[in-house]
């Protein structure tokens, strides 16, 4: 789960349309043109620590990716320094409403030191269910440093 505020749009976008970039960690897939600008592609599920894209039964010509704005949240405007970044998930559930004082923090012991960097904490649903709640920061500040918006 992503905060809302964090979020531009949600895109459904060819493979072929992301242009791979020489010499970036396996997770960034590349660039793609979103709205006349270089928008930088990342594996999310390869990022936290899961399968890469490629790995998982979904349709491979076709992905569905989130225009992750972690900074909009704080300058409610799409004003220049606001980074942009495509997060490439495998579909969009739902949205959930929650109350940002029932995140809560896990255990160190219990996360996987790939992932502690990108979790915010985790809600539990009403019904029982376990979310786990992103940092869009710690998403953002994975990237290499030679990345450029």
């Amino acid at each position: 789960m992503l905060p809302i505020k964090q979020i531009t749009e949600v895109l459904k976008i060819q493979f072929s349309q992301i242009v791979p970039i020489p010499q970036m960690p396996s997770w960034v897939m590349g660039v793609y043109n979103w709205r006349g600008d270089i928008l930088w592609m990342v594996d999310l599920g390869h990022l936290i620590g899961l399968n890469p894209w490629y790995q998982q039964n979904t349709n491979r010509s076709n992905h569905t990716a989130i225009v992750l704005s972690p900074n909009k949240e704080k300058h409610n405007t799409n004003a220049e320094g606001n980074i942009n970044l495509g997060l490439v998930i495998s579909k969009v559930e739902d949205l959930e409403m929650c109350n940002v004082g029932e995140i809560q923090i896990p255990p160190r012991s219990t996360i996987n030191s790939q992932l502690a960097p990108f979790l915010e904490g985790y809600w539990l649903q009403p019904q029982g269910d376990m979310i786990m709640v992103l940092n869009g920061q710690g998403i953002v500040a994975a990237m290499p440093n030679n990345f450029v918006n």
